[in-house]
């Protein structure tokens, strides 16, 4: 055999460096996958062993105990109070199938019911108007009824809440008790007497005259920040200042005085409709801008944005 051909036939069949390196790799990927389904057949614990990977472990956070939220619920039973004496005043012994008298001895199971003559009058209106708790679940609510007379009975009702003052209960009968004393009336802060032809006068007869007649924007007479909606529909005609008192001094100069001065005034006034005079009354409070007096507040109990309150 020739030298070449003995060459040729070697290079044939023996395999080069590349080729036993690739050949290497395949045996190595192949004990490979034996190793990791011999591992699965033996068991986690050997799987874990054989794949020998670094973990990463991930501790669970501590368990925590849930914020507990207290609902405080309002047991103050005046409102359950008042639709039972009504109903009560409304119902008859004897003729118990009527719908008021139902409803009385569904909130009262055990309490009887009046036996009054058919010429006993109704009440027209019935109010609650004072309530005493008396232990943690008792409850007295005084409630006022007023007849067409004019005249104004007031009964004691003794009403059960339950511990949630989510339900109650009337469990003893009314009885007829007399009314609230008059409070003594506080002394009014408002002592200064502000002429009618002042600056803080017009500023608020005119504002008045906007919230309650419609008469102009309202939004011109307030401070700024402040907001408050006129009253609508305009309930008024006309509204005039009668009298203006305050409770600062520098209401009742002629000037307005320096920028961001706040003061309290009481306006008297009257409004007229079409069925006739009435006499009102509003506490506002002014401050002073660029020369001129603008509402910063009407004071009625509700805070309005901004500061106002309607």
């Amino acid at each position: 055999m020739s030298p070449a051909k003995q060459a040729a036939e070697e290079h044939a069949t023996a395999p080069t460096a590349a080729g036993a390196r690739l050949q290497q790799m395949r045996r190595r990927v192949r004990l490979g996958h034996l190793g990791v389904w011999a591992a699965v057949a033996a068991g986690p614990v050997a799987l874990a062993v054989a794949v020998a990977t670094p973990a990463t472990v991930v501790r669970a956070a501590p368990a925590t105990k849930p914020t507990t939220v207290k609902t405080t619920v309002s047991a103050n039973p005046s409102g359950y109070a008042t639709v039972f004496l009504d109903a009560w005043l409304r119902s008859r012994a004897g003729a118990e199938s009527t719908a008021q008298a139902r409803l009385a001895q569904s909130m009262a199971p055990d309490v009887d019911l009046p036996e009054l003559s058919d010429a006993q009058p109704e009440p027209e209106s019935v109010v609650a108007v004072r309530s005493a708790q008396q232990t943690g679940t008792a409850w007295s609510v005084t409630v006022a009824a007023q007849y067409a007379d004019g005249s104004v009975r007031y009964f004691a009702v003794p009403v059960v809440a339950d511990a949630g003052g989510a339900s109650f209960t009337v469990f003893g009968a009314p009885g007829v008790v007399a009314g609230p004393a008059r409070a003594q009336e506080a002394p009014s802060p408002y002592t200064v007497t502000v002429p009618t032809d002042s600056e803080v006068s017009s500023a608020a007869g005119e504002f008045l005259a906007a919230y309650l007649a419609g008469a102009g924007e309202i939004d011109r007479y307030l401070a700024p920040g402040v907001r408050l909606p006129p009253v609508s529909p305009a309930p008024y005609q006309t509204v005039t200042i009668q009298q203006i008192l305050a409770a600062d001094q520098e209401a009742a100069t002629e000037a307005v005085p320096a920028e961001g001065t706040r003061v309290r005034v009481m306006a008297q006034v009257e409004a007229r409709d079409s069925s006739g005079r009435w006499p009102l009354a509003y506490e506002l409070t002014l401050k002073a801008r660029s020369g001129r007096w603008e509402v910063a507040a009407l004071e009625s109990g509700t805070a309005q944005a901004g500061g106002a309150r309607s």
